[in-house]
């Protein structure tokens, strides 16, 4: 695999002069394309990085300071894929931008209602609940086996505060999601809201994110992938120009290795398709290639994917609705397809030999990668053997598809027991007395009836009896 340096590109949204500038200073530095990455990064070849620092804001980074991590969003799905009502592109750019630091950690921040941007590859996954403004979180810190829920939804301008004290607290034996919530709890005054409902995640069939799509009456979105990943820096400047001609702001980089550019006026349709054309650009790829996830800069993955592709081109297969994945490591928190095709390693005695490569089959549970749920399908398979194999899974998943339509997928479950709580009517906000209210100096187990009338909400400021009794579900 060739080494590469990542230029972090906070939620994968940057402004068409921040491209401009990125690709300006990468043909100074003698390059003639770009990548783009899986985590919504643009990506160079290691070697004529060094003097690449800092472009238009962002960090660069390689082997020698390979902390951060870039910060991942469903910002490119708002507007043209299902979505939460309260979740606009604007509160996007609003959430992100309090996060000012550098992470560490792999931060996701996503819609559960779209299928384009994975919810649970991050160490903090912080998913939208359907509370306004609230989210739920799901935490697999590095040396977690597994992901848990944190037991309250976080506000959204709380997340970057308990985002940056999870990752100061990573040097404490952090070993339970109670002790992450004690601790977060103990650093900061929270504007928690209970957990009501766990989350659901409706099943959505993987969505044909390329070519000029209309939104509403008067506007377009375009998404361009290009089959190899190098996406040539003469025609990004000229696209960025025409976005400045057409006064859109942003342009938002996929985990599937593209770009998507919405907001185009109607009236300037035609002259964008002229623009495309005139630099010859295809935009009508084959549902069979859009839907692999292969590991930037892997020859020998992408030659895969090619010989796998041909083979269901030339049998007329459907694979629409379906990911695919190519990987050489066994961990299952890296996946988010439906199939994973897993190449397995030769042992080290063997290598000198010229072994051929064999590989695993898995796929996920009901073919819907957000279960985290893999199941082996065959191992220690050859390359000839993957078509059939392949072809034989994607008939499974259609036999079945449409069976089941929305699925829980938490660790959280509802019991019988019931907890009395206070909730403001005007905010929703709920006071519990198991938990006080810190922001306001009141212990844990005060009852609401001991609270001094001159009580308000800590998110509207209400006072005291705008406050109503109800029942929840208690969550485990």
């Amino acid at each position: 695999m060739t080494q590469l340096s990542r230029l972090i590109i906070k939620g994968g949204v940057l402004s068409p002069s921040e491209l401009k500038e990125i690709c300006e200073t990468s043909e100074e530095l003698g390059f003639e394309t770009i990548s783009f990455g899986s985590r919504q990064d643009i990506l160079f070849p290691e070697e004529r990085t060094i003097t690449l620092t800092e472009v238009a804001g962002f960090e660069v980074v390689n082997e020698e300071n390979a902390k951060a991590e870039n910060i991942m969003s469903s910002y490119v799905c708002a507007d043209i894929f299902s979505s939460t009502p309260w979740l606009t592109s604007d509160k996007y750019l609003y959430v992100l931008e309090q996060f000012r630091y550098a992470s560490e950690l792999k931060i996701n921040i996503t819609d559960p209602k779209q299928r384009l941007v994975p919810l649970f590859t991050g160490h903090l996954n912080f998913i939208a609940s359907p509370h306004e403004d609230y989210w739920y979180l799901y935490v697999r810190l590095p040396y977690w086996n597994d992901i848990e829920i944190y037991p309250a939804l976080i506000y959204s301008w709380d997340m970057e505060k308990v985002a940056r004290i999870i990752e100061d607290l990573l040097k404490e034996e952090l070993d339970t999601i109670d002790l992450v919530f004690d601790l977060v709890n103990h650093s900061m005054d929270t504007n928690n809201r209970t957990i009501d409902e766990p989350l659901q995640v409706p099943f959505h069939p993987f969505p044909y994110y390329e070519g000029m799509n209309r939104i509403g009456n008067d506007k377009y979105w375009l998404g361009l992938y290009w089959r190899n990943n190098k996406y040539d820096l003469a025609f990004l400047k000229a696209m960025c120009d025409l976005c400045f001609e057409c006064k859109i702001g942003k342009i938002s980089i996929t985990p599937w290795k593209s770009f998507i550019v919405k907001d185009i006026p109607s009236n300037t349709k035609l002259d964008w398709e002229k623009f495309l054309g005139r630099f010859g650009i295809n935009v009508r790829h084959s549902m069979l290639e859009l839907n692999w996830h292969i590991p930037v800069g892997n020859s020998e993955a992408l030659e895969l994917k090619k010989y796998l592709v041909r083979n269901f081109d030339k049998n007329d297969i459907s694979t629409y609705g379906l990911t695919f994945g190519i990987t050489d490591y066994a961990k299952t928190s890296y996946y988010f397809t439906s199939i994973v095709i897993e190449k397995n390693e030769v042992p080290e005695e063997l290598k000198e030999f010229n072994m051929r490569s064999t590989y695993n089959l898995l796929y996920a549970k009901n073919f819907d990668p957000n279960t985290r749920e893999y199941l082996t399908n065959v191992r220690e398979v050859d390359k000839e053997e993957l078509p059939d194999l392949l072809i034989e899974l994607s008939r499974l998943y259609f036999e079945q598809l449409g069976s089941e339509k929305e699925v829980e997928y938490t660790k959280v479950e509802e019991s019988n027991e019931e907890v009395e709580v206070y909730q403001c009517k005007h905010c929703q906000s709920v006071y519990e007395e198991q938990y006080g209210d810190k922001a306001q100096d009141i212990p844990p187990n005060t009852p609401f009836e001991n609270l001094d009338e001159n009580y308000k909400c800590p998110l509207c400021e209400s006072s005291k009896d705008s406050f109503e009794k109800i029942v929840l579900k208690k969550i485990n």
